[in-house]
């Protein structure tokens, strides 16, 4: 179903939240405009006339086609935060969330736990050296939460779409031994997750990248490269800063 207004999403490859903006409006057929953010070199112009906060993802509703160093139109609606998107995306194609009113509740109880453990312990781990046993522990927790088969509440929906940009990169990272991991650890990490214990989250791994909706919107070396960046970035500031 075509959304009544134009869409434009502002988004950046490396980051997992606009990555969840995109699967959704390719699973719901959606035709939107994508402008992309260079998180690791943000444009001045973006912080000034889109999103004070410079975060994406970014997704405008409505007015004429946008281009870089453009407002959106004062009649057009910006809606910030993966989260609050993804629920509005739901409200444009109902689709995108079960019809049942209590598996509904599950995708957003799992949403939930994405956004306030698995989120935490995913960045604390890639990002800053957190500890393996955190980041294995948050799997654990979400993969009791999948149904014995399918997708988080069955038929796939946005609670697949809060979960799986995170996965997927985790997975990556891992496999690739990013630069931010100490000696050994992403081999016995991934070693961990490759194990029985770990065989139903991934099944769910592999059936969620198995999806057209990730094909199109995941660039495995186009986003490690943009995490690199980032992480240089970061720790420039930080020396900088000393």
């Amino acid at each position: 179903m075509p959304a009544a207004k134009r869409l434009t999403l502002y988004y950046a490859a490396d980051t997992p939240f606009p990555h969840r903006v995109r699967l959704a409006l390719e699973e719901a057929g959606a035709k939107y405009d994508l402008i992309l953010i260079e998180l690791s070199n943000k444009p001045d112009w973006y912080a000034k006339k889109v999103y004070p906060l410079a975060k994406v993802p970014v997704l405008v509703y409505g007015g004429p086609a946008l281009h870089e160093d453009e407002a959106p139109s004062p009649e057009a609606a910006t809606i910030t935060e993966s989260s609050v998107i993804l629920e509005f995306l739901a409200d444009l194609f109902p689709d995108l969330l079960p019809a049942d009113p209590v598996l509904r509740a599950k995708a957003r109880f799992f949403i939930k736990t994405v956004d306030e453990k698995f989120s935490k312990a995913f960045f604390k781990f890639v990002l800053f050296g957190g500890s393996m046993d955190e980041m294995l522990d948050a799997v654990v927790e979400m993969q009791a939460l999948l149904p014995d088969t399918g997708f988080a509440v069955g038929a796939w929906s946005i609670a697949d779409t809060a979960f799986a940009p995170f996965l997927v990169r985790l997975e990556s990272l891992l496999r690739n031994n990013f630069c931010t991991f100490a000696d050994g650890v992403a081999e016995k990490t991934l070693t961990e997750l490759r194990a029985p214990t770990f065989a139903r989250i991934w099944r769910y791994l592999e059936e969620n990248v198995a999806r057209e909706s990730m094909a199109k919107t995941w660039d495995e070396t186009d986003a490690l490269a943009e995490i690199n960046r980032r992480v240089v970035s970061i720790q420039s500031a930080a020396q900088n800063n000393q």
